[in-house]
């Protein structure tokens, strides 16, 4: 059992059908909330939504403008632990991330009078965006929007997920439970509780998400997005004076290059970062095209949300349905954890690579070139294993993708990596110097995933360089997409 509908044994049409996204109950998938999908709906009850976040940066905008902005403060109005319970988000093991924390609130509360200077008297854009604080550089990045968005719409999720398992569910699947920081009374200047009967599982209860607020990568309206496309946003400012004084300085900021050498991704940044802090109202113009594109935005997201669906819940559904048809992966009962992950590895590329288990890491023809995807695939996979399998923090050795554990004494680390990743060999590199100070007793395994022959080629030559061609611990996974049937191999 993986998803919501295996665990609550909920037919998946009926999530379909009532727009929530059927999440994973072993680890957080990488979809979080867009707060600008609130504000484009159509939907009036999104747009009261949209509404109640603008009224809460309003509320503390006031308080810093007015100052003397205590600890405790901080901690009531800014600091929110990350909503686990709708199991999105970035955290690659489990549900846990680290949430919103003080750092955070007093970034933002310092900054709340810079940021949303027009706050309700917008002159060029139609409102204020929540994710505005993402694109200036206070240290509030789209995780801490994503947190922030999620904690504000906490009790909308809440009712949302009630009214599911009302309909759905059965009595013993769900539980009345007093669910903390639901909504602001703005007498008290407090965040309160409200009592929900929610879904329960594993001592927690559950909250499930609209598919139509989701979406993966970057919100909407982000800095990647701004820098990508300074100069045409610049060009777009209808006031000739700003746009050529805005030109003139963005140049100005840019290290004089030889001809036909262009400037460095680093300079063009600093150049960029340097001309916003002068010219601040060429984020409101950028804002304004986001909000012009309404449509774009919701189409961008149902993408990118189907794209979530093909690869972690079809692709890895019917992998797992491999793994048990065609294979003992979830038979194995070796001595050891490093048994247990090596023969699981070896499974796992024995489907990939001969059972047509490569198809199952594209999407829409594309292979999937992040770590972090591929690693919760994997992580997904080992849903039925007597074994802890847990992601490691920096232990001193370099920070690790997972340790398969059958108590303190047998722990296995494991590393999945792309070919791809420009910062291979370096890891290898460092993993070598473990293997030698630990006289080949560390218990470790590198599995190493390549799409295409040019990918191959380079992790060869990794491992010749490095001496560790035959090395047992060190496993490839031929994902390419080209392979022969198997009426072809001669």
């Amino acid at each position: 059992m993986v998803y919501f509908s295996d665990y609550f044994n909920v037919d998946k049409q009926i999530l379909e059908d009532y727009g929530a996204f059927n999440i994973s109950l072993i680890n957080d998938l990488p979809l979080f909330i867009d707060p600008f999908l609130l504000f484009g709906s159509n939907e009036k009850e999104y747009q009261k939504l949209h509404t109640n976040i603008i009224e809460y940066l309003t509320f503390l905008k006031t308080k810093s403008e007015k100052g003397n902005i205590t600890d405790a403060n901080i901690k009531s109005w800014y600091k929110f632990s990350e909503v686990k319970q709708n199991w999105l988000g970035y955290s690659l093991m489990g549900n846990g991330g680290s949430g919103l924390g003080k750092q955070f609130g007093e970034a933002m509360s310092a900054s709340m009078h810079v940021v949303y200077d027009d706050l309700n008297n917008e002159r060029v854009t139609v409102s204020s965006h929540l994710e505005k604080a993402g694109l200036f550089q206070i240290g509030v990045g789209k995780d801490n929007i994503s947190d922030f968005t999620c904690n504000l719409i906490k009790g909308y999720l809440a009712e949302y997920t009630e009214k599911f398992a009302t309909e759905n569910l059965k009595q013993e699947q769900v539980k009345t439970i007093m669910v903390s920081k639901v909504y602001f009374d703005y007498e008290m200047e407090r965040w309160m509780p409200r009592q929900f009967t929610l879904p329960f599982l594993n001592g927690d209860f559950v909250l499930l998400t609209p598919k139509d607020l989701l979406t993966k990568d970057d919100n909407w309206i982000n800095s990647n997005d701004l820098k990508g496309n300074f100069e045409s946003i610049c060009d777009a400012i209808p006031n000739d004076q700003l746009r050529s004084e805005i030109h003139n300085y963005f140049r100005s900021k840019i290290p004089p290059k030889p001809k036909k050498k262009r400037p460095t991704q680093k300079e063009l940044s600093f150049a960029i970062n340097e001309t916003i802090k002068k010219f601040p109202d060429i984020l409101k113009y950028y804002i304004k095209t986001k909000e012009e594109n309404k449509v774009g935005a919701k189409n961008i997201s149902q993408e990118r949300v189907e794209e979530v669906e093909e690869v972690f819940i079809q692709n890895v559904s019917t992998l797992i349905g491999d793994l048990i048809d065609k294979t003992d992966f979830y038979e194995i009962n070796p001595k050891g954890s490093f048994e247990e992950a090596l023969e699981r590895v070896e499974f796992l590329k024995d489907v990939i690579e001969n059972k047509d288990g490569y198809r199952l890491f594209y999407s829409k023809g594309k292979a999937i070139k992040r770590e972090a995807d591929l690693q919760v695939i994997y992580r997904l996979t080992w849903h039925a294993t007597p074994f802890d399998v847990n992601r490691e923090v920096n232990n001193g050795r370099g920070p690790v993708d997972y340790t398969v554990s059958s108590g303190s004494k047998d722990k296995t680390l494991v590393e999945f990596k792309l070919a791809s990743n420009s910062k291979l060999k370096m890891n290898l590199e460092n993993q070598v110097r473990v293997y030698e100070a630990a006289n080949n007793t560390s218990k470790s395994i590198k599995v190493i995933m390549f799409f295409d022959d040019m990918e191959l080629v380079k992790v060869n030559k990794i491992l010749q360089e490095l001496k560790l061609q035959n090395n047992p611990s060190i496993v490839l996974i031929d994902a390419c997409d080209n392979k022969l049937s198997a009426s072809n191999v001669k």
